[in-house]
């Protein structure tokens, strides 16, 4: 198979062996899981597992930054430029983990009589660049909007 693009999750291969070892079950047939995984690769025209696995790990989408770029965009409502101090994938749903450290510090409190500034944050991006975890506005608590 060389169109890695049409290669499914991880995630979505793994529970398509579930799937096929329940059906089999159901006309008296019992497989491993590992064999399921088996299966499934020689369907989607692989070897064996380990190779659509691996196809299927370098077909994830890639980090929309990478360490020591300068990187522009918004954390809480407020504009920064900072430097990516670390950026990592993380194993499920194409998410990486990427620790900024802003130019100036941000202030993450939007009471006029208080004030709590941080200068390094560690969150979770999706590959377009923005948190899965909203403010309660609903807005992205990070947004990367460029690179500088």
């Amino acid at each position: 198979m060389s169109d890695s693009t049409a290669i499914p999750s991880i995630e979505d291969l793994k529970f398509s062996a579930g799937e096929l070892r329940r059906d089999i079950a159901a006309e008296g047939i019992v497989i491993s899981h590992g064999q399921a995984l088996e299966r499934i690769a020689h369907d989607l025209g692989f070897r064996d597992w380990n190779t659509l696995s691996a196809a299927a790990r370098d077909s994830r989408p890639k980090s929309p930054v990478s360490k020591g770029e300068r990187v522009t965009g918004h954390y809480l409502g407020q504009s920064f430029t900072a430097t990516v101090i670390d950026s990592y994938a993380l194993e499920m749903h194409s998410r990486y983990r990427v620790t900024l450290h802003f130019d100036e510090p941000v202030d993450v409190v939007t009471f006029e009589s208080f004030s709590s500034f941080r200068q390094r944050v560690t969150c979770t991006l999706t590959p377009d660049g923005r948190t899965p975890q909203k403010t309660s506005n609903g807005k992205p608590q990070l947004v990367l909007e460029g690179k500088s």
